[in-house]
Formats: C-alpha cells, structure tokens, sequence
C-alpha cells in the first residue's frame, strides 16, 4: 500500500482508543476502471469524501459518503449520458494483528487504510445495469437506426418478413399483401 495514494489514509491520530473519532473531507482523483462497459467514473476525475474515521474495539469504523460525476451511453439509443452517483461507504478496516477472515474485514497495513477497494465496491454495484438517458427512452429503429425519441413519428411501410414470404402463396391473390 502506497501512503502517498489519494485514496490511502493515515490513522494515526486516532490512537487505538475505542471512541476516538476524527472527520475528514477530501476530494481525490477516480481510479482507472471505475465502472462498467457503459458507464463509469472517468480516471482521474475528482470524487468528493466526506468521511467519518471512529476507533473501535477491533479496529477503524469508517462510514461517510463519496460523490462523483458518472459518463456513460444510453443502452438503448446509445446518446452520450452524464449524471452523478452518492455512494455510502461503511467498511471496518481490523487492526493488522486482528484474527478476523480476510473475507470478514479489510485489514489496515500499519495505520494505513485504502479506500480503493471499497470505493469500487460501492460504486460499481450501484451503477445501472443499463443506463438510459431518460426513463422511457424508446431506442433505435431496428430498421434503420435512427433514434426515435428524434422522430417520433417515425415508421417504415410495413413489409413481408422474408422469412414468412413463402406462406404468401397459400392465401387467395385478392387476400395477398402488397410490398413496395
């Protein structure tokens, strides 16, 4: 663990007296991959943490939130997006010397804790699945591609899926649907 990384913070004020607690607020540069195909935060763009240290018994309880910007594409029209996400953060990094499971806590290498992990933990697993522009965007035409919250109205002559073409003959030629 690196301590100049602006996601790593020094504990050492706090002592390891249960209680004692400290506030710190701080704005730190995104990680590389923080995200999804879609979207995510881009590397280097700047989170906010407002944050909360509290010495516990087994270790450092820290819980505040983290707030950035989010770039991305419409899943179903593929319009560039951008919006923000608040991610809580509650993680209890243990005291190196701790008999915790690695999958229990996040273990602190000294006075040092990192809050990459859970700072990717939090905001990948709130980001959408599939990102939409507006709640009812309605896409592409399948057609033809164009974005229909564009042109609304948008429509093509109705056509005889090639598919079916050959079920045409069975029907009667006044019956027959006309294809342009």
């Amino acid at each position: 663990m690196d301590p100049r990384s602006p996601l790593v913070i020094d504990t050492h004020e706090l002592t390891r007296r249960a209680g004692s607690q400290r506030e710190v607020t701080f704005t730190a540069p995104a990680p590389a991959d923080l995200g999804i195909d879609v979207i995510g935060v881009p590397e280097g763009d700047p989170i906010q943490f407002d944050l909360r240290l509290e010495s516990v018994v087994e270790g450092v309880l820290v819980t505040g939130t983290a707030r950035g910007r989010l770039v991305g594409e419409c899943g179903r029209c593929l319009v560039d997006i951008e919006d923000e996400f608040l991610a809580d953060v509650q993680e209890l990094y243990v005291y190196p010397e701790s008999d915790a499971e690695p999958d229990e806590a996040s273990r602190m290498e000294g006075d040092l804790i990192d809050l990459e992990p859970v700072l990717r933990d939090q905001v990948v697993l709130a980001l959408p699945f599939q990102p939409l522009c507006t709640d009812d965007c309605p896409g592409l035409c399948p057609e033809c591609g164009v974005r229909l919250a564009d042109e609304p109205g948008h429509q093509h002559e109705d056509r005889t899926d090639p598919r079916w073409a050959a079920l045409s003959g069975l029907l009667p030629q006044d019956e027959r649907p006309q294809d342009n």
